[in-house]
């Protein structure tokens, strides 16, 4: 099964890219807490074929995958085939924050998928900024004249990613406001292959103070995304 970037989401439209929003099962999820006696503890995540992990804070909800599913069909998705993981720091966990405004705990979202033919020859940088949401000035531009809700834009951080073994990507930070006032600080990092055939994503959002409350956390998540062998 093969899949686009994420062209359609809550707030988006496809613009020219074939196929649909589904994402190929590339292997079981393996979580678990892991801490040293008195250590603060991290949950694991990984993707164990596609030899991609990252890791959250234990006290983090994970979302259950029916829950999970059905915010990304809400959101203009499909569930179909993807493997996909989230975790919410709040006390409310739900799938519901996958993009929702005026959260005050982080949500994390990651996905994994193959990319198609099509996709493949044309992806550059530019298309994973703006894999999840408009990035950059052209997407903006373009989204804008389509109606596209969100507004005030700032980027915070851009920032190219060179793995090993041609693994290569962005790291975007920018913030959004949503209608009715309320601003989100978005943390995404997009990779993908050296052959660029498979994209890894992940995701933390949540309102701008939230945010920068929860930095350092953040930070640790964002940071333990690896792609292939850590050593």
């Amino acid at each position: 099964m093969e899949v686009t970037p994420l062209t359609k989401r809550a707030f988006r439209s496809k613009r020219g890219l074939t196929g649909g929003l589904a994402f190929l099962l590339m292997g079981a999820l393996v979580t678990g807490g892991l801490s040293a006696c008195g250590a603060p503890g991290y949950t694991y995540v990984a993707d164990t074929p596609a030899k991609t992990y990252y890791k959250v804070p234990a006290q983090w909800h994970e979302i259950s995958q029916k829950d999970l599913d059905s915010a990304l069909k809400a959101a203009g998705g499909s569930s179909d085939g993807i493997w996909s993981t989230a975790f919410d720091a709040g006390t409310a966990p739900s799938g519901n924050n996958f993009l929702a405004p005026s959260i005050n705990k982080p949500f994390v979202f990651a996905e994994v998928g193959t990319l198609s033919s099509t996709v493949s020859n044309e992806l550059s940088y530019n298309m994973l900024r703006d894999f999840m949401l408009p990035v950059t000035s052209d997407s903006r531009q373009q989204d804008a004249a389509s109606g596209f809700p969100l507004t005030d834009f700032k980027q915070l951080r851009d920032q190219t990613i060179a793995g090993k073994q041609g693994v290569h990507g962005v790291r975007e930070t920018f913030q959004y406001t949503f209608p009715g006032g309320v601003a989100d600080t978005f943390d995404e990092s997009v990779l993908t292959n050296s052959d660029q055939t498979v994209v890894y994503f992940l995701m933390v959002h949540c309102t701008n103070s939230c945010y920068s409350q929860n930095q350092n956390n953040i930070n640790t998540v964002m940071s333990s995304f690896t792609v292939g062998s850590p050593t």
